[in-house]
């Protein structure tokens, strides 16, 4: 943040705690060891200088908050042990990207723009069919409470002031319709469902969700979801790498947006693509490497 974006963010979170104390702004000045004087400046609109060091200190030593959450560095306000913890953490048992606490962050970060890196294909746009066949050897809640999470992600990307943006790898697609790895024991017809399933929400969708795909050969990514400047959210196998810090938050939203400058295929074009893996999957040829023609053989 530039200086006059770190004043900004500054009186924003005073006033905040201002109205956190339900204290009068003479009483708060009192308690944080300021004149009322002092107060007022900091608070006009009109100030576009920072404040000294020793009154961010004193404010946040008096109100309990991070000198970083005052000054726009964190999202988390708390001080003491917890900020470094808080800052980043880790929440355990989380068996899919599609977990319930999505839905909570997704909540908080509403209006801002969503940046999701899937871990196979996105959870919002899967049929019940693949969800049920991707969880088939845990126990039979378990699917059930993922179709339910999926389609509360689905409903949460239909709200109008929802803005997402989507970014995997195209051999991922590629594979999924050929029914490699992971899919070889999902069937044809449950594939090709998927694939129709996707072109005709992509396409009621665009473009308040929008799907980049990168060569999966020049670029790779972890599973992650950019909740706005709230948090992000890495998924790491059965638990997540909560990320809190504004320094954090700007590095992965550079890394997503450095994945989108380099795909091969644009959201106006993802829908073409897919009808071409449909076909292909359709006629019983399996789509080629990228870049070279498709090869005749079974698509299962």
């Amino acid at each position: 943040m530039n200086r006059s974006q770190t004043v900004e963010v500054f009186r924003a979170r005073l006033r905040e705690l201002i109205a956190r104390s339900g204290l009068s702004r003479a009483a708060f000045a009192a308690r944080a060891g300021l004149d009322r004087s002092t107060l007022s400046q900091l608070l006009s609109p009109r100030n576009d200088r920072l404040p000294r060091a020793e009154t961010v200190a004193s404010i946040a030593v008096r109100e309990q908050v991070s000198v970083d959450w005052l000054l726009g560095l964190s999202q988390e306000g708390r001080l003491g042990a917890g900020v470094l913890s808080r800052a980043l953490e880790i929440e355990a048992g989380a068996s899919s990207p599609a977990d319930a606490r999505l839905a909570s962050w997704l909540s908080e970060a509403a209006g801002y723009k969503i940046r999701y890196v899937p871990t196979t294909l996105p959870d919002l746009l899967k049929t019940e069919e693949v969800i049920r066949y991707e969880f088939q050897d845990y126990d039979s809640r378990v699917p059930k409470a993922r179709i339910e999470q999926a389609e509360e992600r689905l409903a949460y990307s239909r709200r109008p002031e929802t803005d997402m943006e989507v970014c995997s790898s195209l051999q991922g697609m590629e594979g999924f319709a050929r029914g490699h790895g992971a899919w070889s024991g999902l069937p044809v017809a449950a594939r090709a469902a998927q694939l129709e399933s996707m072109i005709g929400i992509l396409d009621e969708l665009y473009p308040t969700l929008r799907w980049f795909l990168f060569d999966g050969r020049q670029r790779y990514s972890a599973p992650l979801t950019v909740f706005g400047p709230k948090r992000v959210a890495l998924y790491v196998g059965n638990m997540y790498l909560v990320l809190n810090s504004t320094e954090h938050i700007q590095a992965l939203t550079r890394h997503f947006d450095g994945l989108i400058r380099a795909a091969v295929i644009q959201p106006p074009e993802v829908i073409d693509f897919l009808r071409g893996l449909l076909n292909e999957l359709n006629a019983g040829t399996a789509p080629g490497p990228v870049g070279a023609p498709a090869r005749s053989g079974g698509a299962s």
